[in-house]
């Protein structure tokens, strides 16, 4: 799977992060064993989570053994860092999240928080995954959405292109 041949030395991270928010029902589903197989299975070798003020803490593994590897964190003032690092981002449904992945063009899954009451962000993930720019889940379909997804299947975000963004929020706001 290593796209440097030997396959050993690749290392592919997959970035959670749940922004300023609460979000453990992310955090739960992304720590459910079959989640964490299937992510291994597709070739990530490791997870890194960024769990926020949640309550809920994942457990943490050193991979190895056919299993990938799980650290996390509360907060990090280098988040843009763990971006630019992983191969997969599985994010909350912040637009501020949303663009920066998109930005660096980076594989994004957007879990929709469901608990939020505010949710025109649910309607920025569900219009940007139409067009392809990224896959929306719920907390509860996220494993179905790491087995099915095609990254293939991904255009690339035209990064001047706000236009179209900005008249979805004015819609919402």
């Amino acid at each position: 799977m290593g796209s440097n041949g030997d396959g050993v030395s690749s290392k592919k991270v997959v970035f959670v992060t749940v922004g300023t928010t609460l979000f453990d029902a992310l955090v739960r589903a992304v720590d459910i064993l079959e989640v964490k197989q299937d992510l291994y299975a597709k070739g990530y070798t490791h997870l890194l989570i960024q769990i926020g003020r949640g309550s809920y803490i994942p457990s943490r593994s050193s991979g190895g053994d056919g299993s990938i590897a799980v650290d996390y964190f509360t907060f990090s003032s280098s988040i843009a860092e763990s971006l630019r690092s992983a191969s997969l981002v599985i994010s909350h449904a912040g637009s501020g999240s949303i663009f920066e992945t998109l930005r660096l063009r980076k594989p994004l899954i957007v879990v929709v928080n469901e608990d939020l009451m505010d949710n025109h962000q649910v309607e920025l993930a569900e219009e940007l995954a139409e067009r392809k720019h990224l896959f929306c889940a719920r907390p509860q379909t996220l494993h179905q959405t790491i087995v099915s997804m095609n990254l293939d299947s991904l255009l690339p975000y035209p990064p001047g292109d706000a236009k179209p963004v900005a008249k979805l929020m004015n819609r919402y706001l």
